[in-house]
Parts: C-alpha cells; structure tokens; sequence
C-alpha cells in the first residue's frame, strides 16, 4: 500500500515500519505529549503565542501523507497528565511521529526558503500557556540559551526518559550533525523533568485572551478603506480619457465630476476688484485683488489649480501644523500670480486656507506647494503673505490697505524704522529671521501701516508671518510703541522656537521687575505666549533678564497651558541666580494679582506680595505655587 511505502521510506530510529492506521492511532493517544515536546524544542524567539501554534501544527502535520483524511482533532488523553503517561517505548507510530516532530521544530529554527505554510489561527484571541512560577521561569530561560539540538536533547532525556545512548540516536535519525555535542551541551541544565511537565510548558491547556482591540479597530477600517478605494480606482481605469491637457507636475486626473472640474477651471477663479476692500465689511484676505503680472496666463493658473487638487509623487508639499492639504471645494480666489526671483508663484484663497504653488520659471520640474490655516484672520492678521524666501531673504504680498511698509531690528527699540520698497503690493527683499543660523544678533521685523496704526509681523517659516503684540492678557496693544519695544528686545531671539510651529502671533507680558540682592539692580520678568492657528500647541515661555545683560533667559516653558493668556492672566516662574558677590538666591515672581508666593522641596521659603527671594545652593530645586487676590491657588510654570 502506498501509506506503508510511505512509513518505510521515514522509518523510525528503531528500523521498524509504522502503518497509517498505527501512526494516526498514536497520534490521537500521544498528540499532548508531542505537541508538549515540539513547544520545548521549537525557538523561543519565536514566543509563546506562536510556538503554540507552531507547535499544534507541527504534530498534527507528523502524520504520513498516504491518502486524504478529514481534520484530524485528537482528544486529549483523561484523568491523567500527558507528560506523566509512561514513555511508549514499544509504539513503532509514536516513535515514528516523534521523530517527524522532533525534526521539524529542529528545522524551524533554520532560514527558510519558499512559501511558508499557513498556521492555525483563532482570530481575535491571544493563546498561550499558563504562566507558572519561579522555578518554570528560571528552566525556560536556561533552554533558551541552549542550541535546538541541546534543547531537544535535555527534551528527550527529561520528558521522554531516554537514555543518553537512545537520545544520540533519536538526535541522529532526525537530522542532527553533531548529537554528542548536544548531549554534552545539554549537561549544562540541571536535569528538572518535575518541571518539563508542569502546565508552565502545556501547549494543550491554554488561557484565551483578546489581541489589541484597538489595533484590530484601526486595521478593520484601513482594510475597510483599501478595499473602498480599490473599488474607486478599479471604476476610474475604466473612465475615458480626457481632462484638462497638460497638467504640469500634477498626478494624472482621478474623477471627472462637474463640481471638481469647476474648481479647476482657471476661467471660474474668484477675482476680487481693486478697489473692492475700500467699502467691504472686513478686512481679509476676501478683500485682496489679484496682483501680478501672470493673472492672465490660464496655462499656469490651469497648472498651479490641478497640482492643488493632485500633486504628483515630485511635488514638494508642506503644511503648517493643523492644516488640510486636500484639493478646493469650489473655485479659490485669486490673490496672485507673477514672478519671483526664478520662480513663477501663484497664491489662491479658499476662505480657510493659502494655497501657494510655485514652479521654476523654465519648467515644472521641481514644483512646490505650500498650504496655510488663516479662518478667521484679519486686520494686521491678513495684512501680508509670503511669495518666496531666498538667500536668507523674504518677499512679502501686502493687502491692499497698506500704505507704508518698513523694517526694523526688535533687538534696536531706539532705532527708527528703515523704509521697504513696495511694488504692486510685493516688498522688496528683506532679512528673514526664519532663516538665519548661528548667533542670534539681530531680529528683522515687518513694519506695517494702514494710516490709523501700524504693527509689527515677523517671519517664522510659514505663509504667514506671526502678528507681534505686547501688554497684559486680555488688553494686549501693538508692539510699535516704546513700551511694546523695549519688552520685546531683550527676548527677541525666543522667537526662533517657534519656528514652523503655525503660529498666529506671540505677545510679550512684561509683568514684574525685581530688585536683586548684593544690590546687583532690578532684574526684568517676562512672559511671551505663542497662540496657534489650530488652537492646540499654544506655548508659554517665562522669561528673566538680569540688569545689563542684552538678553533674557528662558527659565520655565508650558505647552497647551492658560498662563499667560486671555483666559487665564496670570502666572507664576521661578530661576536660581548668582549675585555678583557669589551667593546663590532663588528668585521669583507673580503677576500683579499674585498676593502670596511659597517655595517647597529643595527650597522652603514663602513671601508676601508678587516676589520671593530666597537663600539656595547651586542645583537647588524648589516646586513654586501662588495665591491670587480671590483666593486661588496657581502653580509656577516648570
């Protein structure tokens, strides 16, 4: 029969043959004991989980393919232990299954080559072993460090109970090159058989637990969504072709619905007039004309609209933090299209976003596409725009109720501003801040007038510049006038951190002034908060200037926290300082409204009003709270 031919041609170690019928038999009395020995043998790199799959499979594939079978489910043996049944020494089938298990756990921890066969799975539960004690803990990590052939060797002479002379041919009939190495190697596990056959190693009485839900969660739905778009784009190929001619370095054309193709239409762009802004209700970026000299070239305009809605695997895309980068909903509004420097530069308005999309002016290689958040920008929020950065310079779009533009050095609050050339609403170059390295000396700000006030505006790497301000939260002014100006001077170059952060503007708080001791003068407390577009990622940084230092330090940040702000005017920071006489002091200061400050933990101290000096050693650490004038307590910003 070709099941006997089949036995013949694996027979066991013992030279005697095993029948189907008999292996199967064996299979079904002895399955716990040998899914039990190919757990031990098998790679424990490979973990619980797995090797206990790894392990059913492996002795459920044991069998002979003579003939087709139905699954094959063994019941576990009753009222009796698998390991603790006596070794069936006189079963040709289980000698024969043992040494087809045996060799192929020693073959899982060799590289494979080819397709690996599937394992059993049980979706949504995590099967393993009980957990055992000390003991078992320490024996699993002892066999871990052995070889497979070690492993199998201490396997066979403790749970099987062979001798070494039977363990060195099993070893050999299945494959190992050197048994009496493993044997040798084997020797250095105290024999535990107790151990070997306690649950801690029962690939056949698990515990079920859930996998991550979560995770299943997030690839349901990715796998929800592949399969959605699959379908989309196995219903789009078969669309004809067509579109709007030579799109630039756009992706090809993914839908042809009538509203989409009206939001790339150049001929359908949003042109506000000239003169538009004089008699509208607000001022933003609704109220700018289009400027520049390419507002006629449909090709571009046509380009810059289908990069916008696809741009192609070469496009350069970037986004201030929070903002969409999706195509338009509808037509955009044109602010402008032109040239700067060696780029052709067109910026679209969508109500919620800039959209600014520049290309080489000798081709579309290398195209750019830069999104901005500006809902709800106005006034010195929607007063300039961004066109280009180069050689350590920007290019400014002011709106059309500018009528002075100027640049000044916030580090410099008595010097005057310098004049900036102003040409169809675009500046002429000036220093970018955002893009110096090195030492921070100096700080070009964007001086801007409407003829009722001017502000001031600072480039932080984005489409936007941030709009400066300074005063007490909740009644904050322009930073142009002397006060504005000598607040934020010292404390300048703090900008740099909120560099590419999507900032909306950052207002300076000069909110205390200190006398210091050892009569070393006043020192100058400030708070700059950085509000975002988004809302989220607000940044809060409290700053100390020592008397005759040119800047100021900053001794506590918090993120996403109301100090310092409209919601919540108050704060509270602390900074160890050296006198000029050596001594060590912790400083610290409070708001106008702060009636008590106290110092605990490497520091215990309290004072009376808005300040505290305290007595501290180098490296002193102190955890600072406040009480205001209702009551309330606030803790100092870390």
């Amino acid at each position: 029969m070709q099941s006997q031919d089949v036995a013949q041609r694996h027979a066991p170690a013992s030279g005697r043959p095993a029948g189907l019928e008999q292996a199967e038999a064996s299979l079904v009395e002895h399955y716990p004991r040998l899914v039990r020995l190919a757990y031990l043998v098998l790679p424990p790199g490979l973990g619980r989980e797995r090797r206990v799959l790894t392990a059913h499979a492996l002795a459920q594939r044991a069998l002979p393919r003579g003939r087709k079978q139905a699954s094959l489910i063994p019941a576990q043996t009753p009222r009796r232990s698998p390991a603790s049944a006596e070794v069936p020494d006189d079963d040709p089938g289980y000698a024969y299954l043992r040494e087809r298990v045996l060799r192929a756990a020693l073959a899982a921890a060799r590289p494979r080559t080819g397709r690996p066969r599937p394992l059993p799975r049980v979706w949504g539960l995590r099967l393993s072993p009980r957990t055992g004690g000390a003991d078992e803990l320490a024996l699993e990590q002892r066999l871990s460090k052995l070889s497979g052939p070690a492993r199998a060797a201490y396997v066979l002479r403790g749970l099987e109970g062979l001798p070494d002379a039977a363990v060195h041919k099993v070893l050999k009939a299945a494959g190992v090159a050197d048994p009496g190495g493993a044997l040798a190697m084997a020797n250095s596990v105290p024999a535990q058989p107790g151990l070997l056959a306690s649950p801690e190693f029962d690939p056949c009485a698990l515990q079920a637990r859930p996998t991550d839900l979560m995770r299943r969660r997030q690839h349901t739905r990715a796998a929800v969504g592949a399969l959605a778009a699959l379908a989309v784009c196995g219903a789009l190929v078969a669309l004809p072709g067509g579109g709007w001619g030579p799109d630039g370095a756009a992706a090809p054309v993914y839908a042809g619905n009538p509203a989409a193709e009206a939001a790339l239409d150049p001929a359908r762009l949003a042109r506000v007039s000239p003169t538009a802004w004089r008699s509208a209700s607000r001022t933003d970026f609704s109220a700018w004309p289009a400027r520049g000299a390419l507002t006629g070239d449909r090709d571009l305009l046509r380009r810059a609209l289908a990069v916008w809605a696809r741009p192609g695997g070469n496009v350069r895309v970037s986004a201030t933090p929070g903002t969409q980068t999706g195509g338009p909903a509808g037509p955009p509004q044109l602010l402008y299209a032109g040239r700067v420097d060696a780029a052709r530069v067109v910026v679209f308005y969508d109500g919620l976003r800039i959209a600014r999309y520049a290309e080489p002016a000798d081709g579309t290689e290398g195209a750019a596409l830069d999104f901005a958040r500006v809902d709800g920008a106005t006034g010195a929020e929607a007063s300039a725009l961004v066109l280009g950065r180069s050689d350590g310079n920007v290019q400014y779009l002011l709106a059309p109720w500018v009528k002075k533009a100027a640049t000044r050095d916030l580090m410099k609050p008595a010097s005057a501003p310098s004049a900036l050339k102003v040409t169809d609403g675009v500046t002429a170059p000036l220093t970018s801040p955002a893009l110096g390295t090195g030492n921070c000396t100096s700080w070009t700000v964007l001086q801007l007038s409407d003829g009722a006030g001017s502000q001031l505006s600072t480039d932080l790497g984005e489409l936007v510049p941030a709009h400066l301000t300074a005063g007490r939260p909740g009644a904050v002014g322009e930073a142009t006038g002397p006060e504005g100006l000598q607040a934020w001077a010292p404390f300048a170059c703090s900008l740099a951190t909120e560099r590419s952060s999507g900032v909306r503007g950052v207002n300076a708080w000069d909110f205390a002034e200190q006398p210091l001791p050892d009569g070393s003068g006043a020192g100058q407390w400030v708070c700059t908060r950085a509000e975002t577009w988004r809302g989220a990622g607000t940044a809060a940084l409290a700053q100390f200037r020592p008397p005759g230092a040119r800047y100021g330090a900053v001794t506590a940040k918090g993120t996403d926290v109301t100090a310092c702000g409209p919601r919540d005017p108050h704060v509270l920071a602390g900074v160890l300082w050296k006198s000029r006489g050596g001594h060590w002091y912790l400083l610290a200061a409070g708001g106008p409204d702060t009636v008590a400050i106290h110092a605990s933990g490497g520091i215990t101290a309290s004072a009376p009003g808005s300040l505290l000096i305290a007595k501290a050693t180098r490296g002193a650490r102190a955890e600072l709270k406040g009480s205001l004038a209702g009551g309330r307590e606030i803790d100092g910003l870390h």
